[in-house]
């Protein structure tokens, strides 16, 4: 049996295409949503610890150095965690469904491990944005904690959650979410196969 990898038509370059912009639509969807849960925990946490104004409290200091570990990581950290369960389900039932594919356990992981990559930058970002010594430090006086809507905590949470939402994509889309390469035996690729028919077998007898 012969077989010849032919190149994708410019329809199946089409689908390949939109598939991918669907696929992206569907992850920000799914990011949207994680982002209301995030966020709720965020509201959730900064209320039961007497508000936003509490939310640069010092919980521990990092092995006797001069940084502190602050309630708005805490908060930065837990809101991932409840919100990376809820997209991960998300996003494998819906956004990268695919008939074949690994098992939950053996998905999760690479995405745990991808969202706790983003999610360290994300701490980074947020810190920066509720630094005073920071360059980009939310400013007032449209930033503060006086109101909920102008919240630098609050929106700090926000932008961060922005900045990480492609990390996420890009790295999901082309590790944990990504097809079997193989499925029943029969590459990922295109191929052309060749049948052997009958006929060719009683030319070559003769």
């Amino acid at each position: 049996m012969s077989r010849v990898i032919t190149e994708p038509t410019a329809p199946a370059k089409r689908r390949f295409k939109k598939r991918h912009l669907i696929e992206f639509i569907k992850f920000g969807v799914v990011g949207g949503t994680g982002s209301l849960v995030n966020v709720a925990v965020a509201i959730i946490m900064n209320k039961a610890n007497g508000g936003t104004q509490h939310a640069q409290d010092v919980l521990f200091n990092l092995a006797g150095t001069r940084w502190n570990f602050r309630f708005t990581s805490l908060v930065w950290i837990v809101g991932f965690v409840v919100a990376n369960v809820t997209n991960f389900q998300l996003n494998r039932s819906w956004t990268f469904k695919r008939e074949h594919r690994r098992g939950w356990w053996r998905e999760f992981f690479p995405f745990f491990a991808v969202g706790s990559v983003a999610a360290i930058i994300g701490m980074f970002v947020k810190i920066l944005f509720t630094n005073p010594t920071s360059p980009i430090y939310l400013p007032e006086p449209w930033f503060h904690e006086e109101r909920g809507l102008q919240s630098r905590e609050y929106w700090s949470q926000i932008f961060a959650i922005i900045v990480t939402m492609p990390i996420n994509f890009i790295v999901n889309k082309l590790w944990t979410f990504r097809a079997v390469k193989r499925s029943s035996g029969l590459p990922m690729v295109a191929t052309a196969v060749a049948p052997e028919r009958p006929d060719d077998d009683v030319a070559g007898s003769r």
